[in-house]
């Protein structure tokens, strides 16, 4: 289904997407215009804000090209760190299931620990 050579987090965030998009396809039409649309559109950012920072380079002399690859890795976690909070508010409103804002619970905080793996990756590669 992915590539061989991805990282996990991409695979774990497209993952996470696929859960988010296939349950709330099912969620009261009331909430589509709330929290299905955010909690999808926090996903996608998910994944597109990886990707993004996953194509910069990063080697010797790229300083810049570090700050950008960073930012977009905080961006990822901010948004990870949101489709959270968005879950659990769905939860208490009766948008989604108890066991669905467990699973996504469980498979953001998976995205954030291998997110922070990756920064820390990054920084012991870059510094001297």
């Amino acid at each position: 289904m992915y590539g061989k050579s991805e990282l996990l987090v991409v695979t774990r965030s497209k993952d996470l997407c696929s859960y988010v998009i296939t349950i709330t396809q099912k969620s009261p039409k009331q909430f589509r215009f709330t929290f299905v649309s955010r909690l999808q559109n926090l996903s996608l950012e998910v994944i597109e804000c990886i990707y993004r920072a996953n194509d910069i380079y990063i080697g010797k002399g790229s300083e810049k090209n570090i700050a950008k690859r960073l930012e977009f890795q905080h961006r990822a976690l901010t948004a990870l760190k949101l489709l959270a909070y968005v879950a659990e508010i769905s939860m208490t409103q009766a948008c989604i299931l108890p066991k669905q804002y467990e699973n996504i619970a469980k498979q953001a905080t998976d995205c954030m620990r291998l997110m922070g793996a990756w920064i820390n990756s990054d920084k012991k590669r870059v510094s001297p």
